[in-house]
């Protein structure tokens, strides 16, 4: 059986009754989307006696297949001046590495399309803007038919998300030329809306790209923000190292435009933040703790408690997609039996019960029974030991191949150990309000 909404709501207004608290309405469509986009709730009350490791496995497979295959495409023009660093600023914030070895192909005659394979993300380079007035014009009319072939359709797999301006920090001046370029394509009648950013590449000197954004500011064009960036580190000499910087800033300013249909894509896709793709990994497991709290409400003996994992297994899932890393699904599936208590081919509700009797605050075993406070304890635990893990993928700690073997076991079952005790004092309130610290 499959937990559907309506179920759920009749079983959290219960629990809000005793919880004296109610969660709120955007929180609930979020949770709805997340039931439907997985489609693979348990229903807690069903009686689950095993599951064999390769069942783990496919699942893990077919969620992560479906959640792929759901994402929207994100499409960016990235335009300015030869030689202003854009192919650095992609391959910086973006992963796939599109740039210069992309398939790139000629859209118009200058023009160049970036894509890869399992990557949801469409870069459109154009010709470099040069100071001569027909190349200036032919920049121009090439960005504004890009948007409006996007728009013709009214699909979003189709349509210019957002333009990129680059402008190069170190040349120390912006010619009249691109400040009348940004003012006929920041034009809501030319552009329809497409957000703007203006990107100082190369800024070397956070002072002078300050002072440049100041004065591209002052022209009161209708840009979205001016970002300056150092896209990659920069070896002055051998004893300083000036850091990059600027590339998350860009990210969040792209978040807080891009449709809500965009935002798990755009985590997918960026590689210059890991604390955003932590922020929004954090949904899923806030989404899923809950709908744990709602699986346990009716409580289940614990030898039942593999009726949880299926829950547990979609989240997982969608926090490997948002980390947007390639994790073999049997290596995942190994890494989660570490902390389920098994090793061999066949995982039981008696050996999860088992082990985490033993990993458990003693306050939140009553009866022999996983409560709905405990569902939730333990699914928000797993969760953010599974972010930990994977940021340390993400910062070289760990190499993704390892997740599956003895080391990657023993972090993730480390890292879900520190989460259990440093959320032992959660209440169920707690979870169903959100209420739970962000930061770890």
């Amino acid at each position: 059986m499959k937990l559907d909404f309506d179920r759920f709501k009749d079983i959290l207004s219960k629990i809000e009754n005793e919880a004296g608290s109610k969660i709120d309405g955007g929180k609930l469509d979020y949770i709805k989307d997340f039931i439907n986009k997985d489609n693979f709730i348990s229903d807690g009350i069903t009686k689950v006696k095993e599951i064999s490791m390769e069942e783990l496995s496919d699942k893990f497979g077919s969620i992560y297949a479906k959640r792929m295959k759901s994402l929207n495409n994100l499409n960016i023009i990235v335009a300015g001046k030869t030689g202003v660093g854009k192919s650095t600023l992609i391959n910086s914030v973006f992963r796939g590495n599109l740039a210069p070895t992309g398939t790139g192909r000629p859209v118009t005659q200058e023009t160049k399309i970036y894509t890869r394979e399992n990557v949801p993300l469409t870069i459109y380079d154009t010709k470099g803007f040069e100071l001569a007035k027909d190349a200036q014009e032919e920049v121009k009319e090439d960005i504004l038919k890009m948007i409006s072939d996007g728009n013709k359709n009214n699909n979003i797999d189709g349509m210019i998300h957002c333009l990129w301006y680059c402008i190069n920090n170190a040349s120390s001046r912006v010619e009249d030329a691109e400040i009348e370029l940004l003012k006929q394509l920041t034009s809501e009648d030319e552009v329809k809306q497409v957000p703007v950013i203006v990107v100082l590449t190369q800024a070397f000197s956070k002072e002078k790209a300050q002072e440049m954004r100041k004065y591209i500011l002052s022209k009161n064009l209708n840009v979205l923000e001016v970002i300056p960036v150092l896209a990659q580190d920069y070896e002055i000499d051998e004893e300083y190292t000036k850091k990059a910087y600027g590339l998350s800033e860009l990210i969040q300013t792209m978040c807080e435009v891009l449709p809500a249909k965009l935002q798990e894509t755009i985590q997918n896709v960026q590689i210059a933040s890991i604390e955003l793709k932590k922020v929004y990994a954090n949904k899923f497991v806030l989404a899923t703790a809950l709908l744990a709290l709602v699986e346990g409400f009716i409580p289940l003996p614990f030898a039942d408690s593999l009726a949880l994992v299926p829950t547990q297994t979609a989240m997982l899932t969608s926090i490997t997609v948002a980390f947007g890393l390639d994790i073999d699904k049997g290596t995942l599936a190994t890494a989660l039996s570490s902390v389920l208590g098994t090793g061999g081919a066949t995982i039981t509700g008696k050996a999860i019960a088992k082990q985490l009797t033993k990993l458990l605050p003693g306050g939140n075993i009553v009866g022999g029974v996983v409560s709905g406070t405990t569902a939730g304890l333990i699914t928000l635990a797993l969760g953010q030991a599974y972010i930990l893990l994977l940021e340390a993928v993400c910062k070289g700690e760990l190499d993704s191949s390892e997740i599956g073997t003895a080391k990657g076991k023993e972090m993730l079952m480390n890292l879900f150990k520190a989460r259990l005790d440093a959320n032992k004092n959660i209440s169920k309130k707690d979870i169903l309000t959100g209420k739970v610290n962000s930061e770890f």
